[in-house]
């Protein structure tokens, strides 16, 4: 087996594909020198991530499937997935190679599991965008720390920034090290030194607003005294709110 190396980003990603499709190794996979330390004696040719070439792909899926579905391949890579990755290049493959869309052909494997995947992701998102709670530091700043089973930060990004126009914020992924910082102008991508810090303590760290602490306070107060005992259905709330989401939540803490 044969496998294209790229650095773990889309463009990477694209670039790996662009190269295996000129060198028509069609039955060649996508990986990164990080997965691939564990089969030191595969094949392995490295690519290094070009702008263009991945432009051009995607420039070839919008044509040929519209923009849309050409984002779901976005939302695949993101689900960090190898097995979705190689099938994105299979389902590319069929587009490119064979001038077949099959996409929407639920009854081949492939297209089954890029369907399952994109909508993986878009359950993660809602949810993301639907739990995360903002923090006021005391300079001014609102913070959030996530931990999302999937990379869907570039997904929601877009949402907090026409949600929150007026305010700092800050959306930090502690599990794959990096966020987005938001400066009243722009969106920038941001990276913390390296941290063993959980999600508490990092949430910690963070200097609250004093005011902040009393809203908080008040609103842990309001949600016990509403939390009507007799009418506590566990199953259905777990059902709505997954107890993996409870960090993000004020409520829940403490």
């Amino acid at each position: 087996m044969i496998y294209y190396l790229f650095d773990g980003s889309y463009y990477g990603y694209l670039t790996a594909f662009f190269q295996l499709f000129k060198d028509k190794n069609f039955d060649a996979e996508p990986s990164t020198l990080e997965k691939m330390n564990s089969n030191l004696f595969a094949q392995q040719i490295t690519v290094d991530s070009d702008a263009e070439k991945a432009k051009r792909i995607i420039t070839g899926l919008e044509l040929h499937i519209g923009t849309a579905s050409t984002y779901d391949f976005y939302k695949n890579f993101l689900s960090e997935d190898p097995i979705a990755w190689r099938v994105g290049f299979k389902l590319m493959l069929f587009i490119f190679k064979d001038n077949k869309i099959v996409l929407k052909n639920y009854a081949h494997p492939d297209s089954l599991y890029f369907s399952q995947t994109v909508k993986k992701m878009g359950r993660e998102s809602h949810r993301m965008k639907a739990f995360i709670r903002f923090s006021k530091s005391e300079d001014e700043l609102y913070s959030a720390v996530i931990e999302p089973d999937f990379n869907v930060l570039p997904l929601i990004i877009s949402f907090f920034k026409r949600r929150f126009t007026d305010q700092r914020w800050l959306i930090y992924d502690l599990k794959r090290d990096y966020g987005y910082l938001y400066d009243l102008n722009q969106v920038q991508e941001v990276t913390m030194a390296k941290s063993n810090s959980t999600h508490s303590e990092l949430a910690l760290s963070i200097q609250l607003d004093k005011q902040e602490l009393h809203y908080q306070k008040l609103w842990k107060a309001y949600f016990r005294a509403t939390n009507i005992v007799a009418r506590k259905n566990m199953k259905l709330h777990l059902q709505h709110v997954p107890k993996r989401y409870w960090k993000y939540l004020v409520e829940k803490q403490g």
